[in-house]
């Protein structure tokens, strides 16, 4: 276990250096930061003068390397278009991008995992079908249209949810969360469900999938002549090795939520990190699109690690596996 983790972490940092490495890429070749910061009226003596000042007069690689020492502190320089600190942007934003992504994570989680058992264990009944069709409509719809309907008619014809914000918060700490008022779940209903369909429907059909392939396999046919009830082998034996795909799935898909929130965030107006990339984009700020590329990077890089992990723990044949030297 203590080599697999070594071996985790050892791509994880390789990963991540080739990740800033592409990051550092943006300071270089999309605009000119000093440009940014100074204006076009700026003079030659300023140009050179801030240019020393942050470093862009040195060698390639030697700006690559305290680009590299700054980020591994979190530090990516100011926001060409706030004059913020980008820490200071990101520590704001990141609360919101991360409970919306953790909500709709457990929405999809919750209700797929039960909504695919149902459809492989009932798959002839008018539910199961129901199931289907909706899963269907579900993963063809583009995101921000069911944003927009869902705030057509539950925030404008029935007015039961606001349409855009993200409502009263509570500060705990350097922590800022809706979801301690009943105000800040009010607002978080649409946005979450709006990110959790897809892959609601998603895990849905991966689920049933999965669930009828484990039915067919032989050990389900032993536990079968051995007597044991229909509810002991669907959920004893079928249901645990099928969350072993399952889990690489939701993984990846977690960290898919946070890094792609930014359609939901932009149709709902929500002040996550999503929000402030597409701003970013827009102003060609680069500080903010380098450190929003390496954080994206460094989540898929521990939910990888995380859900790796897991494998042990949830399938006991990679143990064996690994204790008997295959």
């Amino acid at each position: 276990m203590l080599a697999f983790v070594l071996r985790r972490l050892i791509q994880a940092v390789i990963v991540m250096v080739a990740v800033a490495f592409i990051a550092f890429l943006l300071f270089q070749y999309v605009g000119d930061p000093v440009v940014f910061l100074l204006g076009q009226d700026a003079t030659p003596d300023q140009i050179r003068e801030l240019r020393s000042a942050l470093g862009l007069d040195k060698p390639f690689f030697v700006q690559y390397w305290h680009f590299l020492i700054n980020a591994a502190q979190g530090e990516f320089g100011l926001s060409l278009r706030q004059g913020a600190k980008v820490s200071s942007l990101i520590a704001e934003r990141f609360p919101a991008t991360l409970e919306l992504a953790f909500v709709a994570a457990g929405l999809a989680l919750l209700l797929g995992i039960p909504m695919g058992v149902y459809a492989a264990l009932r798959r002839g009944s008018f539910t199961s079908q129901l199931f289907m069709t909706l899963s269907l409509l579900g993963v063809s719809l583009p995101t921000f249209l069911i944003g927009i309907l869902l705030i057509l008619v539950f925030a404008v014809h029935l007015g039961w949810f606001p349409s855009f914000g993200r409502g009263d918060i509570v500060q705990i700490g350097w922590w800022r969360t809706g979801l301690l008022t009943l105000d800040g779940w009010h607002h978080l209903v649409l946005p979450a469900v709006t990110l959790a369909i897809f892959q609601l429907t998603l895990i849905m059909r991966l689920v049933r999938a999965e669930m009828l392939e484990v039915l067919r396999t032989d050990y389900i046919k032993f536990a079968r002549a051995r007597g044991l009830s229909n509810r002991a082998i669907h959920f004893g034996h079928a249901l645990k090795n099928t969350l072993v795909p399952v889990m690489t799935i939701t993984g990846l898909q977690l960290g898919g939520l946070i890094a792609f929130a930014i359609i939901t965030e932009t149709v709902f107006q929500w002040p996550g990190m999503g929000l402030l990339f597409i701003q970013a984009v827009t102003f060609a700020d680069i500080p903010v699109m380098a450190a929003y590329l390496c954080l994206i990077a460094l989540i898929f890089v521990v939910i990888n690690l995380v859900v790796d992990l897991l494998y042990f723990a949830v399938d006991p044949r990679l143990r064996v596996g690994k204790a008997g030297g295959h």
